[in-house]
């Protein structure tokens, strides 16, 4: 069965006690408050993640601002709920900020939204709210949580596909999901209708932007982020023969894929673009070469979250390697080391870092992040 608004806790069907963790946006305020309607008892919880917030947010950009630490208090006060600032700063620098640069400058591309999912919010978070006897953790998120007959949890799309935010709780094992509350999963509404709702239940917080791009890259520069924590690293751009196109101030600037911002003089003899296909941290070195130099077959991806039993031999699913990318049909095969995925059809741009998230239908199956991959074609093959 689905609780409406997925509520679920150790006593179902009963008053829970719900910690709300409320960003200052308008998708957790209204979560808060559904959470509340619903009779539990809601306490709300603004994380502070930076350790020198700034006073005001730049447009849409960023989070975790003073700003929005007083708009979180605000819609607590309308719902009626109590409220306090906890300050996981340094928790979140070490298992977000410094994985994230980590990662970048290995060579790969990290989804820091997807860790602080898994490291903070249901980790950290959850692991503080239980010892202080809440039952369950609530988030804006749009995503679903079905408990079955057995009592086990599964975590599944939300009903409306286009704010579906599934791909990035894809890190929550089956502990975590028991819970985890989503009220806004299950709702077929507009985001312009969840601001209506907002409005209504007069939240000041009805008509702010969404946050949007990496939370504590305010400005939206990450490679001037990069820079800063990485330093100047001159290096090669180079042809799939070695050949050397031009040069670059720094490896971990570019990504699988990336077409723009490359300082190549040559241009290619067929007078198409060139892509990035490997990023090489040993040699400090970034290959380029043509579009289809980027169709993948297959991958192999290591440290694998399961939400719920995982499974033991090859299977069908869909794979989605992107928050908001299209499902793939794969065949995927658990290994010693975490899993294999093979292709239907190439897709192209996969780099290694990102997270490959299994879906059995609408359910979550669990994530995995990306180690190599396999290209079609020999020259291209990482």
């Amino acid at each position: 069965m689905t609780y409406p608004g997925a509520p679920t806790g150790p006593r179902d069907g009963s008053r829970l006690r719900v910690l709300a963790a409320m960003s200052g946006g308008v998708d957790s305020a209204v979560a808060a408050a559904r959470a509340a309607e619903a009779g539990h008892d809601v306490t709300g919880v603004h994380l502070a993640l930076s350790a020198n917030p700034q006073s005001f947010r730049t447009g849409a950009r960023g989070c975790c601002t003073l700003e929005d630490s007083r708009d979180a208090r605000r819609a607590a006060d309308v719902i009626g709920i109590p409220f306090y600032v906890w300050d996981l700063a340094e928790r979140f620098r070490e298992d977000v900020v410094e994985d994230f640069v980590a990662e970048y400058a290995a060579g790969r591309t990290p989804n820091p939204c997807l860790r602080c999912n898994e490291k903070i919010k249901f980790s950290a978070l959850l692991d503080k709210a239980l010892a202080l006897g809440f039952d369950a953790v609530c988030t804006g998120h749009y995503a679903t949580v079905v408990v079955r007959d057995d009592g086990s949890r599964e975590l599944h799309r939300a009903d409306d596909a286009a704010k579906d935010q599934s791909y990035v709780l894809g890190v929550l094992d089956e502990r975590q999901l028991a819970h985890a509350m989503f009220p806004l999963g299950d709702t077929l509404t507009t985001k312009d209708e969840i601001r209506a709702e907002a409005e209504r239940r007069d939240l000041a917080v009805a008509r702010k932007p969404d946050s949007h791009d990496i939370c504590f890259i305010a400005d939206g520069d990450t490679q001037g982020f990069l820079a800063r924590r990485l330093g100047t690293a001159e290096g090669d751009i180079v042809d799939e023969d070695g050949n050397r196109l031009g040069g670059h101030d720094g490896a971990y600037g570019f990504t699988i894929g990336q077409r723009k911002g490359m300082r190549i003089g040559t241009p290619a003899a067929d007078g198409r673009p060139r892509y990035v296909l490997d990023i090489s941290p040993v040699t400090n070195t970034v290959t380029v070469g043509p579009a289809e130099a980027l169709d993948v077959t297959a991958l192999t991806a290591i440290r694998p979250r399961w939400c719920g039993t995982p499974p033991t031999a090859a299977g069908r699913y869909t794979a989605q390697l992107r928050a908001h990318g299209e499902d793939v049909p794969v065949t995927a095969e658990p290994t010693p080391d975490g899993l294999h995925v093979t292709f239907d059809a190439p897709v192209r741009g996969i780099a290694p870092g990102q997270a490959v998230v299994l879906y059995d239908g609408t359910r979550v199956v669990g994530s995995a992040t990306i180690a190599t991959t396999r290209r079609r074609t020999p020259a291209g093959t990482v």
